[in-house]
């Protein structure tokens, strides 16, 4: 008996989403996604009882991401979501966990152990950030801290599971999406002097000021009044996020065709394998995977393990992007002793905070994301039933074959290996590359932020034209079904 098959007793003790017996129309599926959205912003504003202090400085950049608002029920986020997602599939990839995705049974048994795996983490990374330092619990209270904590990371979880089943999409899209959109709306258009809830400037706030060094954003004479510098400051971010919309957008539209026939006639079609045909998927993992590296070293810090947390300590300066190096070089230009500082923070392996130490860290930060993203890449296609075996099948069934050849699995699975796999590995590249390079800007919402949730974005629209295809047109809805 497996690992897996052993755990059968306590998949059954787990609260279920029951599946719908008649799929939704897309009026309930946009009522139930509304209120798992409604639902996520009340949890992200109730704020932990016993809590004397809440810092956001070492994970402020992660937060966009994981959907998080430290201090609050959503202070974990998705990140047990996702870590149990990332654990387990490398260790289904590397055959410890021997499990057949293509089986339906084993299939529902790796999605109830994933459940159980993330439940399971909820409740352990709730210890995490209260003993860390993340969360500060008052005297007496830490075990009240960590079970709000883990509460609301379990309601989090379900309410995935409600969206995925009832609603659109999937619902760590919708929670980061939501929450990266949130974010950049409070930043620009925020009301007060100070961000109450980033801790930053509202970036319309300075008014006037700051529109007059908009318009002369370029014109280096008016550095002397400090309006360059405060356009720079404020504008900057909000420049670098649209361009990471604009790139995203026009990569959405990139890909490539593959001749299919369709039928016994013959009718001629085409096949598209998008060049981003992993979407954001492998950013998301990535990205998780560093926070929880950061997470790790404040906790083996804290723990005062000498050895490790040194190396931990090394390793956490790296997956953390200098969000303000592209705005550093613009406004400071290279400095002279810029050979001399990446000497010392290689030689060091330490981050000081010159531009040199920081072009160090960003170039670390961008090779060690891509690996990431590659891996994950990989791993999702396989895990997705994206792989080429998979589609070969899906597109036999459908009654499609490759022209000019018998109709066989085996031929179309041969056209789809040449096309796939490049794509995985240069589309997780990409978005890796994309996402690394738009945090160093400092993009409002996180570079990383804006490209998920434009990708995410995009891909809600595209499910929603196709669910309304589909009720109008209820032949086809079978046929795409």
């Amino acid at each position: 008996m497996s690992f897996v098959d052993m755990l059968d007793p306590l998949y059954g003790l787990l609260p279920e989403v029951k599946s719908p017996e008649v799929k939704p129309v897309l009026n309930k599926r946009l009522l139930w996604t509304g209120i798992a959205l409604v639902l996520y912003f009340v949890l992200g504003n109730i704020m932990v009882i016993g809590v004397s202090e809440a810092s956001k400085a070492q994970l402020g950049v992660f937060e966009f991401i994981l959907a998080s608002n430290i201090g609050t029920l959503l202070t974990v986020g998705i990140g047990p979501i996702v870590l149990a997602s990332i654990i387990l599939q490398l260790l289904v990839g590397a055959k410890i966990i021997d499990i057949d995705m293509s089986d339906p049974a084993q299939k529902s048994k790796f999605t109830s152990l994933q459940k159980l795996f993330a439940i399971v983490l909820c409740l352990v990374e709730a210890v995490v950030y209260s003993a860390s330092g993340f969360l500060t619990p008052a005297e007496g209270m830490f075990p009240i801290v960590v079970a709000q904590i883990a509460i609301g990371a379990i309601i989090l979880l379900y309410l995935d599971e409600v969206v995925s089943k009832y609603g659109i999409g999937s619902g760590i899209g919708l929670f980061i999406a939501a929450n990266v959109s949130h974010m950049v709306f409070w930043r620009i258009f925020n009301p007060f002097g100070a961000d109450v809830l980033t801790g930053g400037t509202g970036a319309l706030t300075l008014g006037f000021d700051v529109a007059q060094g908009f318009l002369f954003l370029f014109m280096r004479e008016l550095s002397s009044s400090g309006l360059f510098q405060v356009s720079v400051n404020y504008m900057f971010p909000i420049l670098a996020a649209v361009v990471v919309f604009l790139v995203v957008v026009f990569a959405e539209g990139i890909h490539v065709n593959i001749p299919i026939t369709m039928g016994r006639r013959g009718t001629g079609g085409r096949f598209p394998v998008k060049f981003l045909y992993v979407s954001n998927i492998p950013v998301i993992l990535a990205v998780a995977l560093f926070a929880n590296v950061q997470l790790m070293s404040q906790v083996v810090t804290n723990a005062k393990i000498p050895f490790l947390g040194a190396a931990l300590s090394i390793i956490s300066q790296f997956v953390t992007p200098p969000t303000q190096l592209m705005q550093t070089l613009f406004l400071e230009g290279i400095p002279a002793t810029i050979l001399n500082d990446i000497f010392v923070a290689i030689v060091t392996l330490n981050i000081s905070g010159s531009v040199g130490s920081m072009m160090v860290q960003a170039f670390v930060y961008l090779i060690l994301l891509t690996i990431a993203c590659i891996i994950f890449g990989k791993f999702w296609v396989e895990m997705a039933g994206q792989g080429p075996s998979n589609v070969a099948e899906q597109l036999q069934d459908a009654g499609m074959s490759i022209p000019g050849f018998r109709r066989d699995p085996r031929i179309i699975q041969k056209v789809l290996e040449r096309y796939i796999p490049p794509i995985t590995i240069m589309g997780s590249a990409f978005v890796g590359l994309l996402a690394g390079f738009a945090d160093l800007t400092g993009a409002l919402g996180s570079g990383t932020g804006i490209l998920l949730t434009v990708g995410i974005i995009y891909r809600l629209y595209e499910e929603l034209a196709k669910m309304q295809l589909m009720e109008m047109h209820p032949l086809l809805g079978k046929l795409l079904g």
